[in-house]
């Protein structure tokens, strides 16, 4: 009598997909590692490293119309004036006009009208805002408890240049010419019977001049501007205090129109307690740097020129030196260093030549991340690595995984970007980009021995600036509106981008299990996502094989309850907050690779995986 034999049950093997890291667009999906993505549109890492929904966005304030209806694009948002008071304003640079805005009483007006309608940029130093406009340079400061603007011209530092004058002249240079104005001071020790005094000019401008002796001002003086001479009706008296300088003249020597390159200057960037500005059009590898701590004196010689002619494109600290990178060029190097040393007892800032072959693409795209300078190129985001400036290896790619779709983005010349919450965010193209500082770093060859970022995108950011203060993350649009990330919304409200709900995703890889050449099968039992709990939140699960362009295989919401986000219509009454396993129910048959997406794109809900399961079998192979 035969024995009855039960059928042999087919071996079952799992596919876990855990420990996600970010984006990788550099290769075929087949062929990414299992902890990337390459399709997870509108995520960021939280505080332990998986991938979870954007925060939203919402316009908070839109710009008012010009005259005839145009609008005004936004130039820059360099952030906040914080020396006025206890209170914060935003200075916003819109077209022609520079604005004043206290987001928290929601209160704009004008500050200056017109400006020169460009891209900008500012610094802060000593407890003022300065702005570079690529035609005007502007202070921002506090007066009458408020903030004000004031021109170069009316700021700018009159420089003593002259010392222990005689009434004939003679006497000891002291301080530079200020490029930013022609006027200048020169000290005289009076011998108390002459009554002309010579300035260290032949010629004077028409602008006014002051006279101060023992540091009172004093009139009855008549000035000779074609020969550089005050002539006093009474000869000033000597000094109270012997061979001591008693008599200051404050004047205007006259120039060439052509005398304030500053103003013209598009770039900045802080090294040794100085500015150090450039980007002139006129003069584009020219840069220039200010007094120590004092950003309206740039003395008349403290300039450089650096390399050949291509533009200087942003400054980088790296290091104790200062970066200078300059745009791309087949004539020479593109990172030139600048270091401070003493001659003489003098500061000076002798410049060497970096490296060659990448340059900078946007004047706006420099930034510090955790200390790894940042700049964007044609190329992608490269880094600066002050270990290495005697090697080739000094600048080092960290984006690579991102260069695929970043480097294809219209507009990289006007890209902008800011260090913000341990991430380097790029706006590019209605895209943000950015690197995560907070994750493992990995290497890879593209990085030329160093490591990369991890990575992430965002859809739907029309950003065409960015500012960031503390979490706050504000960025500027072309249609005159400011906006901001809701970073500081608590709950499921924060997820939706001015009132419509973001559309975020994770995928696997096409995955084919080990063998592309033999069939599997995707056992409904044992497969299945764990997502992050949220108030309210739900999936969506799409499976494409190398048969079909994907199928939705299921949906399910998952919600916390919370009074105060209640739903009548999905209500459950589960007040667990753990993570949720959501299993598939469905199969997939006979397939050679498969790739597994999640999905949430419903308003106001918010979304997170931490891993995926796949059972399946294995079946018969190719012929």
């Amino acid at each position: 009598m035969a024995r009855f034999q039960a059928p042999r049950q087919p071996t079952r093997y799992c596919t876990r997909y855990q420990r996600f890291r970010g984006v990788d667009f550099s290769t075929d999906p087949a062929l990414v590692d299992a902890s990337r993505s390459p399709f997870a549109p509108n995520l960021i890492s939280d505080a332990g490293g998986m991938p979870e929904k954007r925060p939203g966005w919402r316009t908070l304030k839109k710009l008012p119309k010009r005259t005839g209806g145009t609008v005004d694009k936004l130039e820059s948002i360099p952030g906040y004036c914080t020396a006025i008071g206890e209170e914060e304003f935003l200075i916003v640079h819109a077209g022609e006009t520079l604005y004043c805005w206290q987001p928290e009483q929601d209160k704009l007006w004008k500050l200056i009208e017109p400006v020169t309608d460009e891209r900008s940029q500012a610094f802060s130093m000593e407890g003022a805002l300065y702005f570079l406009t690529g035609g005007e340079y502007i202070r921002v400061c506090e007066k009458d408890g408020k903030p004000w603007y004031e021109g170069s011209k009316t700021f700018a530092y009159a420089p003593l240049t002259s010392i222990s004058r005689q009434a004939d002249g003679g006497g000891t240079a002291y301080e530079e010419a200020n490029l930013l104005t022609n006027r200048r001071r020169n000290s005289f020790c009076c011998d108390g019977t002459s009554k002309t005094y010579q300035l260290d000019c032949d010629e004077l401008d028409d602008s006014t001049v002051e006279c101060r002796i023992e540091g009172i001002a004093v009139a009855g003086f008549q000035t000779d501007r074609t020969k550089g001479t005050v002539t006093f009706h009474t000869p000033p008296s000597k000094p109270l205090v012997n061979g001591r300088d008693n008599l200051e003249i404050t004047f205007g020597a006259a120039r060439e129109a052509e005398t304030n390159p500053i103003e013209k200057c598009t770039v900045c960037g802080m090294y040794a307690s100085r500015v150090f500005v450039g980007g002139n059009p006129d003069k584009p590898a020219f840069d220039y740097r200010s007094a120590v701590g004092d950003p309206t004196y740039f003395p008349d010689r403290g300039y450089a020129r650096i390399g050949s002619n291509s533009p200087i494109m942003g400054y980088l600290s790296a290091g104790a030196c200062q970066a200078i990178v300059k745009a791309a060029s087949a004539q020479e190097a593109t990172v030139y260093l600048r270091q401070e040393s003493l001659l003489d007892g003098k500061a000076v800032f002798p410049v060497r030549q970096g490296v060659g072959g990448v340059g900078a693409i946007s004047k706006y795209a420099f930034g510090n991340l955790l200390d790894d300078p940042l700049f964007l190129s044609a190329q992608g985001v490269f880094a600066l690595c002050a270990a290495n400036w005697g090697e080739e290896k000094a600048v080092q790619n960290r984006s690579y995984y991102i260069d695929a779709a970043l480097t294809r983005e219209t507009g990289l010349d006007q890209a902008s970007a800011v260090e913000w919450q341990g991430f380097y965010v790029l706006a590019a193209g209605g895209k943000c980009y950015l690197l995560d500082g907070g994750q493992e770093k990995s290497w890879r060859s593209r990085s030329l021995g160093d490591f990369l970022y991890e990575c992430y995108c965002w859809e739907n950011i029309p950003a065409r600036c960015l500012a960031a203060r503390g979490e706050a993350l504000y960025f500027g649009a072309e249609d005159g509106r400011i906006c901001r990330f809701n970073t500081d919304i608590e709950g499921v409200e924060k997820y939706n981008d001015d009132g419509e709900a973001i559309v975020c995703a994770w995928s696997t890889k096409a995955d084919d299990d080990g063998s592309f050449a033999q069939y599997k099968t995707m056992d409904r039992r044992g497969s299945g996502v764990m997502i992050k709990p949220y108030p309210r939140s739900s999936i969506q699960v799409n499976l494409r094989t190398d048969r079909d362009m994907g199928r939705d295989v299921g949906s399910a919401a998952m919600d916390i309850w919370d009074w105060e986000n209640i739903d009548f219509s999905r209500m459950d009454f589960n007040a667990n907050d753990a993570p949720r396993v959501i299993p598939f129910g469905l199969r997939a048959g006979r397939y050679l690779t498969l790739q597994i997406t999640v999905k949430n794109d419903r308003l106001n809900e918010g979304f997170g995986v931490y891993g995926i399961i796949k059972t399946f079998t294995r079946e018969g192979e190719i012929k």
